[in-house]
């Protein structure tokens, strides 16, 4: 179920095309900003979003990744802190995403993933979108942890050909064995349980005051469960709330 902190869930029936649903203000640019725990399903909800509605998926950890492989100052400046966990200064993230929005392909909206991660990069953000006249809607994709703890621990790698299985869900012809390579599944060190308990937590106490802020900024905010459905149908639902 879908609820923002002003409005109950409303909007156009999940079962309708996406260019048959109607954008009351489709002359002001979209700013989605995607919010989820490990687990929830957000990268495959960022790749179906950007193919629908035809605007970019905006990454700051794929936009540093990439400065770090060009060897240029930037990458130089942040790549000891992203190696060591750390997160880069606000003030540099906020640069990165300020010119990538001024970019022709963001002209029409964009989908923020990754970002913001801090107060400060939040009212940061509020400040570029309210300068482009941009639509803000905040997706916060919530689930059972122990459902999503469940689903990540039974998660299964070829060591060789490095196809993922899922113990439940898409296991492996031969219980521990490869399909392809025949060779004997692994648990990758990140889908152990406590690690993945840690990670949860760690979104968890991020995320919180981002939601908080949001919701007392007025900006269009919905819980979207995503614990059990499809992907398809939490996009679907996205999408109603969004259009």
């Amino acid at each position: 179920m879908a609820r923002d902190s002003r409005v109950e869930n409303g909007g156009v029936p999940a079962d309708r095309d996406a260019d048959q649903i109607p954008n009351p203000k489709s002359q002001a640019p979209l700013a989605l900003i995607l919010f989820g725990p490990p687990g929830s399903g957000k990268g495959t909800q960022s790749k179906l979003l950007v193919k629908t509605l035809g605007i970019p998926q905006i990454s700051t950890g794929d936009m540093l990744r990439e400065h770090v492989r060009k060897g240029n100052a930037v990458g130089t400046k942040v790549e000891a802190k992203m190696k060591a966990g750390i997160l880069v200064k606000d003030e540099v993230v906020n640069r990165l995403v300020e010119e990538r929005l001024t970019q022709p392909d963001a002209a029409r909206g964009f989908i923020l993933d990754g970002y913001p991660r801090t107060r400060s990069q939040a009212e940061t953000l509020c400040g570029m979108l309210t300068a482009r006249g941009a639509e803000t809607v905040v997706i916060h994709l919530v689930v059972d942890y122990n459902e999503v703890i469940a689903r990540l621990t039974g998660r299964r790698q070829c060591p060789v050909c490095g196809t993922l299985y899922n113990v439940k869900s898409k296991p492996s012809k031969v219980p521990g064995v490869c399909d392809l390579e025949g060779a004997a599944l692994i648990v990758r060190d990140d889908d152990r349980e406590e690690v993945i308990r840690e990670r949860l937590d760690a979104y968890k106490n991020q995320t919180k005051p981002l939601i908080e802020f949001f919701r007392e900024s007025g900006k269009r905010l919905y819980d979207v469960d995503a614990s059990s459905e499809p992907p398809e149908v939490v996009f679907h639902k996205i999408l109603a709330l969004i259009r």
